[in-house]
């Protein structure tokens, strides 16, 4: 069974940082590009970032680029996403996801 379980969300102010973790079980993880997507209140969900299997190549959102760093130790069969000068705007439920899963999320509320 396929378990994708997100940890590492919180509140936090604006101009502060969050480091997601994600844990993965029951798949080869090293095989699958990764991804974060998140969906923040009353909102659709929203592709943040993806990593591929080996963790040398990334992409982001434009809302995020320059902010967020998406990395992976397959070794841990774990993904992460740093997240840097976080906006209001950042506030979501934030999910890790394969081509065929998503976890259940973990909050991330930014404000003063």
């Amino acid at each position: 069974e396929v378990q994708l379980v997100e940890s590492g969300g919180g509140l936090v102010q604006p101009g502060g940082s969050l480091r997601l973790s994600c844990a993965a079980s029951g798949f080869t993880f090293s095989n699958y590009r990764m991804s974060w997507v998140r969906q923040a209140p009353g909102k659709g969900l929203e592709w943040v970032s993806s990593i591929n299997s080996g963790g040398r190549s990334t992409s982001y959102t434009d809302s995020v680029k320059g902010r967020f760093t998406i990395s992976r130790d397959n070794a841990k069969n774990t993904l992460y996403l740093q997240m840097n000068s976080l906006k209001p705007e950042d506030t979501a439920v934030y999910y890790c996801a394969n081509s065929g899963a998503r976890g259940q999320g973990t909050l991330v509320t930014v404000s003063s």
